[in-house]
């Protein structure tokens, strides 16, 4: 490594094990942590986000856990702004600094920067938001299959509000939303270190399952209905609330809202995992290499 400071980035899918690696890290390292897991941002969800307990941020400080409300409209391009400020500041008391989380969309706006994504016409957005109204989810899906059929295979299918924005843009450009993500990266002032927490996939596939058996019995339900009156927000309709939603509308069963939240979370750790692996610059380890994975930060910070 040259002389400029280092972020290191931690990511992998849901319930891979990321919180216990990163403790351990960053304390060896004494370094502090940025959370990039979008969802752990809002101070009212901590049981269906996984947050870290209080005992847990004791032990490092933590930046972006609990630092907006449900009620914050909040996206990737205002983290990276945010994250960057912070690092900034950061770096001048660490030379290194880790990245925790597996939203994809908001590590991407740390370590490459966001692309610049038109302002919308309220007209086009209005139109979009009245044929999902009329027409109903799978027929924007479809739509997004015709347009972008690149982003029809990336974007959460189950999100109206993602794939709507997406249409917008194709609607506003004219041109596939996936084509503007140039992925062209913009320069930053400190090192990247990326490792990638992985596990077989039907081990990654119990731990979901055993995770959400936890959170249900940790009151994951009575967190929900304390917000259900906000279910409209989009901040709600992610994993693990939308569906008890469904249970708490009458239209769905307990148990059944509870193995859709499972499916849901294997479905959205499989997105996470096609996404990472495009990224050729993560290293990757098992969560029980602990080991061999401190001895590899330790050997590329000699560098």
């Amino acid at each position: 490594m040259d002389n400029k400071p280092t972020l290191i980035v931690e990511l992998g899918p849901t319930g891979v094990g990321k919180t216990n690696i990163s403790l351990r890290l960053a304390e060896y390292l004494g370094c502090p942590i940025v959370s990039s897991d979008s969802r752990q941002f809002y101070r009212e969800l901590k049981i269906g986000t996984a947050a870290p307990t209080e005992e847990q941020l004791k032990r490092v400080p933590h930046h972006f856990i609990g630092s907006h409300s449900i009620f914050d409209k909040y996206n990737a391009g205002q983290y990276e702004h945010d994250a960057l400020i912070l690092l900034n500041e950061l770096f001048k008391k660490h030379n290194q600094v880790m990245l925790v989380g597996g939203s994809m969309m908001y590590i991407d706006a740390v370590c490459n920067g966001m692309d610049d994504i038109p302002t919308i016409d309220p007209e086009i957005r209005n139109f979009w938001i009245n044929e999902f109204t009329e027409k109903g989810l799978e027929f924007i899906q479809g739509e997004l299959m015709r347009l972008d059929s690149i982003h029809y295979e990336q974007v959460d299918l189950q999100n109206p509000k993602r794939i709507i924005h997406a249409l917008e843009i194709c609607s506003m450009t004219g041109k596939p939303y996936s084509e503007l993500r140039t992925g062209q990266r913009k320069k930053r002032n400190f090192n990247i270190l990326k490792i990638g927490l992985n596990r077989p996939r039907p081990e990654l596939y119990e731990r979901i399952n055993l995770r959400v058996d936890e959170m249900m019995n940790e009151g994951l339900l009575k967190e929900a209905e304390q917000f259900y009156q906000y279910k409209h927000l989009n901040t709600l309709n992610t994993v693990g609330y939308k569906e008890l939603y469904q249970y708490l509308d009458g239209n769905w069963t307990l148990d059944f809202a509870i193995n859709m939240i499972k499916q849901d979370s294997r479905r959205y750790a499989k997105r996470q995992l096609t996404w990472f692996n495009r990224d050729k610059d993560i290293h990757w380890f098992h969560p029980e290499e602990e080991e061999k994975l401190l001895q590899f930060v330790v050997e590329e910070m000699k560098k």
